[in-house]
């Protein structure tokens, strides 16, 4: 008897680790993309994997230990996953940076990141989402992803506007990073955010 596309990418699923993201294009071999939607929406239906947006899924992730039961994952993998499969490079931007570094203790409901791929918004789960905007590639041509996501917070704050507690978290994270693994990526930024990191080194030495 003939092994149903269903079973097929149960079968395969085992495999991989709890919390794997993964995509209905993955499966493109086993069949029309109609068809392998279908076998994934049975699957979802029947809980054996986790429906995160269009085409996107994971295979199911439970805590016990606490009792939190089923993960969803990070939006942070998704979007690195997402990238991953589409050969593109991401940074993440705005308050979502900001929030990253500790230098805001806002939580955004979307996460923002500048790529080189395509743009685009995809939705997930209670109301969060994910958005990619594209940037000229020299936009992400840092080295260094520290030096990218200091940039890129920094900008979402504006030239004036970094406040006191700020630039002491700034020099506790460059406190860990020796000057000379970004000072290639200096001429990509801005005069104004060059000026305050070299500063903050400064103060370190």
């Amino acid at each position: 008897m003939t092994e149903s596309i269903e079973n097929k990418i149960y079968n395969s699923l085992k495999r991989r680790k709890n919390g794997t993201i993964f995509f209905a294009s993955d499966f493109s071999h086993l069949g029309t993309g109609p068809t392998v939607n279908k076998a994934l929406e049975r699957l979802a239906n029947s809980e054996k994997i986790l429906r995160l947006s269009k085409g996107i899924y994971c295979k199911p992730k439970i805590e016990t230990e606490l009792g939190l039961g089923l993960l969803h994952p990070p939006l942070e993998e998704i979007a690195e996953a997402i990238a991953k499969r589409d050969k593109s490079r991401i940074m993440p931007t705005g308050c979502y940076a900001l929030n990253r570094l500790g230098l805001s203790t806002q939580v955004p409901m979307n996460v923002v990141y500048y790529t080189d791929g395509t743009p685009r918004r995809i939705r997930i789960y209670n109301g969060r989402g994910i958005l990619f905007q594209r940037v000229a590639p020299k936009r992400l041509a840092f080295k260094n992803k520290l030096s990218a996501l200091l940039t890129f917070a920094l900008q979402e704050l504006g030239k004036g506007n970094v406040a006191g507690w700020q630039v002491k978290r700034i020099r506790e994270i460059l406190s860990q990073v020796p000057q000379e693994t970004i000072i290639d990526d200096y001429t990509l930024m801005p005069d104004w955010i060059r000026t305050l990191i070299k500063n903050c080194y400064a103060e370190l030495s």
